[in-house]
């Protein structure tokens, strides 16, 4: 048998392994779980890429991103490697094809985002391949106590377990020690296989740059004017991000602003130019860098204060990759801090909006007396369950809960075995013609001419397009949704029919039990409490770091638990003699008590009538410092008089004004 070395030079045309990737190999082949912590732009997924070449059934991968999975797919078909994802850019018949390819073998690597898992159509299609090996991308993201947590990944384990997969190797750029031994600890990884690279790199300059806010765009001039090459430009906000890349662009630079509120074509045009060197600049909010693997970025700039450690060290391990210098400098000061603070405290949902999300499902529990809801209980074997549907949107809407905290409580709910998904499915469906309706029933048989008949006559046609009545159909002619829909796909698929659809609906398994607890949403509130407290204290970490009066580099390695790393790298600002001290450019205004409680009595009296439930002080709090939530966009309180008057204020003082004039 030809050894690693020979086949890596065979498959990927590589001479020689990267550090780390060779034990990161030997373990997996050895039958270990492992966990490979290196650095960004080193090499991790070749790890997972080399070794499901020779192992006997699927490996099946977990990626957060998709221009990380359409990146590492062209990556190895460019190597001959068959490869395929599961994702929503993909037709029905794409799909199909995909999962044939799975199960007869021919694929041998499969890439999924993790909440496909929620689709009960792909667990029953995953459960019938035997998976040798479950790879998790970014897998910091599924610790808690790590930065880009994500509620779906703490699902993992359960996964592979039920799936019986016997190896896990788990990806990731940024761990401290606390989440390392989480992750491990959650797939019984032994200390022995877990592969951690030095985390130091020599060629990037750190940099921290005190600037007040006035100054700032003089002082990216200046840093810009120094680079040679191309950078990115990170900022906080997409108004930001607009304005800054303006504001280089009358400068005479080739800038563009990148953000998610973007159309996607758009942010794709980006990319490519930037990769292909039509754009010098690229003004983002965190939304870019995942997935872009241009080696010689030579600058990368802070104008606002990153969201953490672990988001800053990711950003500016996109510089250098080709291992030339690269300057990474921060324009710091202390401003930005309200506003990530303030982005933590509207994440936090009131124990009040918890119990009604509980109640909603509660709200679906059906009657005892329905003979048919008890045939339908014993088919399941259990008196205790019955089942629940939800659109996202509206839940959101109903419970006032934004909608990434209540993904997060419905995984807490999931944790806790309340709920189960199902399936989720398109709740409207609806078609324009693009043939004429008698020609498309002429190529088919009398009885199916029929049915399309009848779908098409019990559908709710407006000018142009016609809404799915699915109901009426199977009244009218006894077809059930799913031949309805398979009918439709079918026309749109052979141009006969234009077909759109939207607002999808979760269906989840409820153990009636566990829910009616009576001490549920205590426990959910106690969670988002620690949660945000834990937000709170990464970021004083963050203006701790930048303070440092020692190696900055140094410093870095070592919050990332590498303790390999220089004592003074000879390159940072600090080891030049250039220690930062952070400042506001001017004071925190403090609330004044009886605006706070003008504006109080403003909401109050806008919502009379319209909102039943109690106001609470973080209704209010939300209020008066701007933020968004689905209260605030369905009853128009932008409107409102006072809202985001204490937008520059802290959120823990506008709550103490806020609890001062409740008691008054």
């Amino acid at each position: 048998m030809p050894s690693n070395h020979n086949l890596l030079q065979q498959l990927f045309g590589f001479s020689a392994f990267r550090e780390g990737q060779k034990e990161a190999v030997d373990s997996l082949l050895s039958g270990h779980s492992t966990l490979a912590i290196f650095p960004t732009g080193s090499g991790k997924s070749l790890c997972y890429q080399f070794v499901a070449t020779q192992l006997p059934h699927l490996t099946l991968v977990v990626s957060p991103l998709l221009a990380l999975m359409k990146d590492q797919l062209e990556f190895l078909h460019s190597k001959g490697i068959a490869a395929a994802s599961i994702d929503s850019t993909l037709t029905p018949e794409q799909n199909k094809q995909v999962m044939n390819d799975v199960r007869s073998g021919q694929c041998k690597i499969l890439m999924v985002s993790v909440e496909r898992f929620k689709n009960e159509r792909f667990r029953q299609f995953i459960e019938s391949v035997q998976v040798s090996m479950l790879v998790v991308d970014e897998a910091h993201c599924i610790s808690e106590w790590g930065h880009n947590f994500r509620p779906d990944y703490l699902k993992l384990p359960a996964y592979q377990k039920e799936l019986n997969i016997p190896l896990v190797l788990l990806l990731t750029a940024t761990a401290t020690k606390k989440v390392k031994d989480d992750m491990s600890a959650r797939f019984d990884i032994a200390p022995a296989n877990i592969i951690q690279t030095g985390f130091y790199r020599p060629n990037l300059d750190l940099r921290v740059r005190p600037v007040l806010e006035p100054n700032k765009n003089h002082a990216l001039l200046e840093e810009i004017r120094k680079q040679q090459g191309a950078g990115i430009v990170y900022v906080t906000l997409q108004k930001s991000a607009e304005e800054v890349a303006q504001f280089l662009q009358q400068q005479g630079f080739a800038a563009k602003a990148y953000h998610a509120g973007l159309d996607s074509d758009v942010r794709q045009c980006i990319q490519q130019d930037f990769m292909h060197n039509k754009l010098q600049v690229v003004v983002a909010t965190i939304a870019f860098g995942m997935g872009i693997d241009k080696s010689d970025i030579r600058f990368v700039i802070h104008y606002d204060l990153p969201k953490s450690i672990e988001n800053y060290s990711q950003e500016i391990g996109r510089g250098g990759r080709d291992g030339k210098p690269a300057n990474c400098t921060v324009l710091a000061n202390l401003d930005g801090l309200v506003t990530i603070e303030n982005f933590v405290y509207g994440d936090t949902p009131d124990e009040s909006a918890i119990q009604r999300v509980i109640d909603d499902i509660k709200s679906q529990a059906p009657d005892e007396k329905n003979s048919a809801v008890q045939n339908d209980r014993s088919i399941h074997g259990d008196s205790n369950l019955f089942q629940w549907e939800t659109q996202i949107n509206s839940l959101s809407g109903a419970s006032n809960i934004r909608q990434l905290p209540l993904k997060t409580l419905l995984v807490q709910l999931e944790l806790a075995n309340v709920i189960r998904p199902l399936y989720a499915y398109f709740a409207e469906y609806k078609f324009r013609f693009i043939s004429d309706k008698a020609a498309i029933l002429s190529m088919f048989s009398e009885e199916r001419a029929r049915f399309l008949d009848a779908v098409f006559t019990h559908s709710n046609m407006k000018k142009v397009w016609g809404v799915v009545d699915f109901d009426s159909i199977y009244q009218h002619y006894g077809a059930e949704r799913s031949r309805v829909v398979a009918a439709l796909e079918y026309l749109h698929e052979h141009n006969d029919i234009e077909l759109a659809s939207r607002l999808i609906t979760d269906v989840y398994r409820v153990n009636d039990e566990l829910l009616q607890d009576g001490n549920l949403s205590n426990q959910l509130a106690h969670y988002f409490a620690e949660t945000e407290r834990k937000e709170i204290r990464r970021i004083a970490a963050l203006v701790s770091f930048f303070e440092q009066g020692t190696c900055l580099s140094h410093n870095l390695s070592a919050y990332f638990d590498d303790t390999q790393a220089p004592k003074a790298c000879g390159h940072c600002s600090v080891c030049e003699g250039d220690v930062a001290t952070l400042s506001y450019s001017s004071p925190i205004s403090k609330p004044d008590s009886e605006k706070v409680l003008e504006a109080m009595t403003a909401l109050k009296m806008h919502l009379s009538g319209k909102f039943e439930a109690t106001i609470t002080p973080s209704i209010y709090c939300r209020f008066l410092t701007g933020m968004t939530m689905p209260l605030f966009s369905r009853l128009k309180i932008r409107q409102v008089k006072g809202f985001g008057s204490f937008e520059h204020c802290r959120y823990a003082d506008v709550l103490k004004q806020v609890n001062a004039n409740s008691c008054r």
